[in-house]
C-alpha cells in the first residue's frame, strides 16, 4: 500500500468521523495542508487546483471553512498577517513568525499540555488553549541580512 493511498484513506475516515461527507475538494484540501503547512487561501487554491483544475475558489473556501469548523484544519492569523490554515490540530503547538519573508514554522510548547500557560486572572473563563505567537527573523533572511550589511561595508572602504 502506498503512502499516497494510505493518506487518503486517513483523509477518509477523518471526515467521517467528523460527521462530513467525504469528496474530492475535501480530499485534495487536506492533502495540500498536509504538505505544505501554514499556508494562505490563494496557495491552497492553487495547491488544490493543480491536481483538480475544475474546483472553483468558492469550493475550496467553504471547503476550508467546513474543515476549520471541524476542527480537522487550524485556521490561524499572525497580527498583521493574512490567515494561514495547518492541518497539525490535535496537539499543543505555537507559531514562531518571520518579520521579514513571513515564514512561519511551529514551536512544540514547553510545557506539552492544553493550555500551557495559566492565566493571571481568568475573569471566570475555562480557558482550554493558549495561543503563543513568536516573532523574529528566519535564518534566510538574516542571512540575507548579513550578506546586505558585508556588501554595503566594502563598498564604503
Amino acid at each position: 500500500m502506498t503512502a499516497a493511498f494510505e493518506a487518503q484513506r486517513q483523509f477518509e475516515a477523518q471526515l467521517r468521523a467528523a460527521s462530513l461527507r467525504v469528496t474530492r475538494p475535501r480530499l485534495a484540501v487536506l492533502g495540500a495542508l498536509r504538505d505544505h503547512p501554514h499556508v494562505d487561501t490563494d496557495a491552497v487554491i492553487a495547491l488544490v487546483r493543480a491536481d483538480h483544475p475544475k474546483v472553483s475558489h468558492q469550493a475550496i473556501y467553504d471547503v476550508l471553512r467546513a474543515l476549520t469548523e471541524a476542527g480537522l484544519v487550524r485556521r490561524i492569523q499572525p497580527a498583521g498577517a493574512t490567515a494561514r490554515y495547518e492541518s497539525r490540530v490535535a496537539d499543543n503547538h505555537h507559531h514562531v513568525v518571520c518579520r521579514s519573508c513571513g515564514t512561519i514554522a511551529d514551536v512544540e510548547c514547553a510545557a506539552g499540555h492544553t493550555p500551557c500557560l495559566t492565566a493571571s486572572d481568568d475573569h471566570g473563563f475555562v480557558i482550554d488553549e493558549a495561543e503563543v505567537v513568536y516573532w523574529g527573523v528566519c535564518p534566510r533572511c538574516a542571512a540575507a541580512k548579513t550578506s546586505e550589511r558585508s556588501a554595503s561595508s566594502e563598498g564604503t572602504r
